[in-house]
């Protein structure tokens, strides 16, 4: 073989070929070669590669999109510059879209060039609907098509479906992530300095919940801000078309919890693919078709009556449907929540979850549907609601989670509906009292994978069945001081929905609850059911898994009573904190509650640990049907009761009177608000240690918001502790306002040791005892400096470590919750200038 620039020379080694081809670098040689014993000469350019290796991307929403790179376009046989998604982030993970894509069409044109791609991303409008087509590698002769949303916070949030189907998107009024960023390789200084993509004056954003139909009209503009990296892993194409697998982390160790928790031991659970919920059609939760020829349009409010018609008309004729299935089915709504990697809070374990909810108030202003919290479990989240009684798809969010019952409050725009959604979309008619009993018939009524709603009849074998959940590895929230209701026959832990009478009148809602299972009890219950299966078969397999615990779910009745009340505080105006609902301020209701985790004792075990027969006489007969004491299991930390009561103390009375149940506790918390002129105590009667004591109590005001600020500091995201945290008994005496919560994978804190599930309680000195005082001290560490944090594990064992700050991959910010908007928004806090680097 022979090579000429010039100079012939015979080529026998790899290395004097790639000096030659080095120092011909934009020059043509002379390449002579043998090919089937026959010599050909063939004349070469030869290329830089490093004119086609990329040296800059594009982060827009956690995503990173650069030109395809020669090593990429090799492997994949593409040609070399295509625009191609190197990791799809949040907005690409909703879509189900994979990596390595390459994006072919956007918003009706060609994509060949990153620019391009960025080009059309600054005229879109925000919130309008736009196609996008992409071809994959491993289905490299086929398109997907998506619709393609231009989200509120300067994301892109795609959904797919199989082969040609498109699904809906919804308008994201939340700034989840920073704006768009241009990452460039600087050779000279060895680092990527970011610019934004877009320029921007302004950022408008919509009020209310209904952005997706004032943000057709509004024209959309990014603005600049910090850059910021959350990496996303990925573990077979299986699962990156399902729910994608963030780095973000909650242990303590190397040996750590994935924040996403697939829950594969259900595989029917709540998270379901995006693509059952595809429409074949094209049609858009507006009622429009994407076509590219002519439309004949016709009056839009003949065309909306038309279809309130047929769709009644298509609901009226359900054959074999109960009396309670018909009256019950428009109220109802299939949930899709998902959850930004960039906000995984409250030890949150999934970024996906499905649910069914129902209705509770329709207005002209304001809808309100009710739901469990292990579907909507935090309200820093995108909410889409689908309902039973209207084809249309339209965001919520999250306005009210309760403290301590299993429910959250989700509000929607009416008049996202229109004409014809308005007219059969209705709230349900709460019936909380009389309470069910032992032996009542109720009628099970819930939504199928394709919004249909599915009944059958049960009877209630348990209507006070108390719960006793377990904390998990990274704390959640569990429901505690919960009776739920038990029925004989339901449609198995993934089906969620509502317990009515013979009327549709909703008694309880039929929730999902979350819980951990160790794995060695879950192992021997496996290995029950294999020892049942090798009787009859003589051959089994077991997989063991290598987590700690299992997440498993369960679904309960959850009484309306208490969902009843708090619907009356919203609607009559309460005292709480005003929030923006539908552009419209609306004062939230506060709920007291007694900060103690109690749990229920039988009589008979009572009077073994000396109560007197006095005692349990009055407390049969003020309940006997339950005949049970409540015992403190533990009082939640920095409550008011802490240090008060006892674990193992037997609550006995509330102002003299006998109490039996959690819900006497409640009521007597709520009578104290009645009265104006009350310092917030009850007057308990407990026994303790054989002797009956009269103790004064405080009770504790929550409000439903949740956790309403974070902070991501050298890559771990920061907050208060949330009661689930609090539950566990311990905050440190220097300072408990700064708990980890997750960290990040390739940050300063994964680097240097600094996980989850502990407080920051002092940096190089100053004591952090809550988030302001944090942020003070953040705001003065210095890029590449070196920063002394000393910690508290939740088993109380205290740390020092030391790390290096960086702020040029990971500035430091916060997202913070503004009532006055109901919008989430993003601050930097400290960041470096990379123009300056």
């Amino acid at each position: 073989m022979m090579l000429g620039c010039g100079i012939y020379d015979v080529i026998t080694q790899f290395l004097k070929l790639e000096t030659l081809l080095d120092d011909g670098v934009g020059n043509t040689i002379e390449l002579q070669i043998e090919r089937g014993g026959t010599s050909m000469t063939v004349n070469l350019v030869v290329q830089d590669l490093h004119s086609i290796t990329p040296d800059y991307f594009l982060e827009v929403s956690g995503a990173v999109i650069h030109p395809l790179s020669y090593q990429q376009a090799r492997n994949f046989r593409f040609p070399c510059g295509l625009v191609y998604v190197s990791e799809p982030g949040y907005m690409l993970f909703r879509a189900g879209v994979l990596r390595h894509a390459i994006i072919k069409k956007f918003a009706g044109q060609e994509i060949l060039r990153l620019d391009e791609l960025i080009s059309v991303l600054s005229k879109l409008s925000r919130g309008a609907r736009v196609p996008l087509e992409y071809v994959s590698y491993t289905d490299r002769h086929r398109r997907k098509s998506t619709h393609f949303i231009m989200l509120m916070d300067d994301d892109i949030e795609l959904r797919v479906g199989e082969g040609q189907q498109s699904v809906l998107v919804t308008i994201d009024r939340h700034e989840w992530y920073a704006p768009p960023q241009i990452y460039t390789r600087d050779d000279s200084s060895g680092l990527w300095t970011a610019r934004p993509a877009i320029q921007s004056e302004s950022l408008l954003l919509a009020s209310g919940t209904n952005g997706t139909g004032q943000g057709l009209n509004n024209q959309t503009i990014l603005s600049c801000g910090e850059p910021v990296h959350m990496e996303h892993k990925h573990q077979g194409t299986d699962q990156e078309l399902t729910d994608g697998v963030t780095s973000m982390e909650t242990a303590s160790g190397d040996a750590s919890i994935e924040s996403h928790s697939r829950d594969e031991s259900d595989s029917g659970r709540k998270k379901r693919r995006v693509e059952e919920y595809a429409s074949a059609d094209g049609v858009v939760a507006d009622g429009s078709v994407h076509e590219s020829g002519d439309v004949k349009l016709e009056d839009p409010s003949t065309m909306e009556n038309a279809g309130s018609r047929d769709y009644q008309g298509a609901t009226a004729v359900t054959t074999n449907a109960s009396l309670a299935e018909r009256v019950i089915e428009p109220t109802l709504v299939m949930f899709e929540v998902h959850v930004p990697p960039s906000c995984m809070i409250d030890g949150v374990h999934s970024q996906h979850f499905f649910g069914t909810g129902v209705i509770i108030y329709h207005s002209q202003n304001m809808g309100l549907v009710a739901v469990d919290k292990n579907t909507v479990a935090i309200s820093a989240s995108d909410v889409m609601l689908s309902f039973a009684a209207f084809p249309i798809e339209i965001p919520g969010e999250v306005v009210f989670l309760h403290p301590v019952h299993n429910f959250a409050l989700v509000a929607y725009d009416p008049s996202a509906l229109g004409a014809a959604g308005a007219a059969v979309v209705r709230a349900a008619e709460l019936l909380p009292e009389p309470a069910l009993r032992r032996g009542d018939s109720v009628c099970l009524v819930g939504l199928s994978r394709s919004l249909q709603a599915t009944s059958r009849k049960s009877i209630v074998t348990n209507p006070c069945a108390a719960l006793n959940i377990s904390s998990a590895d990274c704390p959640r929230y569990r429901a505690m001081n919960m009776e739920v209701i038990e029925v004989d026959t339901d449609f198995g832990s993934t089906f969620s929905g509502v317990l009515t009478d013979e009327q549709g009148r909703v008694q309880a809602i039929w929730g999902s609850f979350s819980t951990q299972v160790s794995t060695v009890k879950y192992l021997l219950a496996i290995c029950y059911c294999v020892a049942i299966c090798l009787m009859l078969t003589f051959q089994f397999q077991l997989k063991f898994g290598c987590s700690s615990s299992e997440d498993h779910q369960f679904v309960r009745g959850i009484p309306v009573y208490t969902i009843s009340q708090v619907l009356d505080k919203i609607i009559s105006g309460a005292s709480g904190p005003s929030l923006l609902i539908n552009g419209v301020k609306r004062p939230m209701p506060l709920v007291r509650i007694l900060e103690v985790e109690l749990y229920p004792t039988l009589l008979s075990k009572a009077r073994s640990f000396g109560l007197s027969d006095d005692w349990v006489q009055a407390l049969v007969k003020k309940d006997p049907v339950r005949r049970q004491v409540l015992r403190v299991k533990g009082c939640l930390a920095g409550s008011k009761a802490e240090n008060l009561l006892e674990q193992g103390d037997m609550v006995l009375a509330v102002n003299k009177q006998p109490v039996t149940c959690f819900h006497d506790i409640e009521n007597a918390c709520q009578a104290l608000d009645k009265y104006d002129e009350n310092d917030g105590k009850l007057d308990l009667t407990i026994f303790r240690q054989g002797r009956e004591i009269e103790i004064k109590v405080g009770t504790d005001v929550r409000d439903g918001n949740g956790t309403t600020r974070v902070i991501n500091w050298c890559g771990c995201i920061v907050q208060d502790p949330h009661p689930a945290v609090r539950a566990l008994g311990f905050l440190p005496d220097e300072g408990h306002g700064v708990y980890v919560a997750r960290w990040c994978h390739g940050s300063p804190v994964h680097r240097y040791g600094l996980y989850a599930l502990q407080w920051i309680v002092e940096i190089n000195g100053k004591p952090t005892p809550d988030l302001d005082a944090f942020v003070n001290v953040a705001k003065e560490i210095e890029h590449g400096e070196f920063v002394r944090v000393r910690t508290v594990h939740l088993n109380g064992k205290p740390r020092v470590l030391t790390l290096k700050q960086d702020l040029h991959y990971w500035p430091t910010w916060e997202l913070i919750f503004d009532p006055d908007t109901a919008i989430w928004h993003r601050k930097t806090i400290k960041a470096i200038d990379c123009s300056s680097v």
